[in-house]
């Protein structure tokens, strides 16, 4: 398996932030973890509000930790409550069931980390988050709504 490095984090976090300038998005907030699920990046863009941090890393965080894009976990969340509740009771309430945690997959498609972002609408930060996976050569897989 490939590995994350801060280099690469780096370059996905900032290309993530030119992506939102570059659609003139509110201040965004962007977090990258490696396999571990753990931070490697968080990179805070003037003017984002308070809680953004950790709204990034829940976001990122729930995708490593069930396997799949944030974007599946909220569809999950609209279908199963019960069950979305359970697990993020589990995690402390570390999990963000909102698009815009993206795992990232390397060449043969295995999971080497994730990245969460927050700012604007969920859409927009999983947009930011696809472009600036790609943008390093790596695959991002956000999911699919069910």
């Amino acid at each position: 398996m490939s590995t994350l490095t801060l280099h690469t984090a780096t370059a996905i976090s900032n290309r993530a932030l030119a992506a939102g300038r570059e659609i003139s998005s509110a201040p965004l907030t962007v977090a990258v973890l490696d396999a571990g699920g753990h931070l490697i990046s968080l990179q805070r863009e003037d003017g984002a509000s308070l809680l953004r941090p950790q709204i990034a890393i829940g976001k990122a965080w729930g995708a490593m930790a069930l396997g799949k894009g944030s974007r599946s976990i909220a569809a999950d969340a609209q279908v199963r409550p019960a069950f979305i509740g359970a697990v993020n009771n589990l995690a402390d309430g570390n999990l963000v069931p909102a698009p815009g945690g993206v795992l990232i997959r390397d060449e043969r498609g295995e999971v080497i980390g994730a990245i969460g972002i927050t700012g604007d609408t969920s859409d927009i930060d999983e947009q930011c988050a696809i472009i600036a996976v790609e943008s390093v050569g790596l695959k991002a897989d956000a999911g699919a709504a069910a």
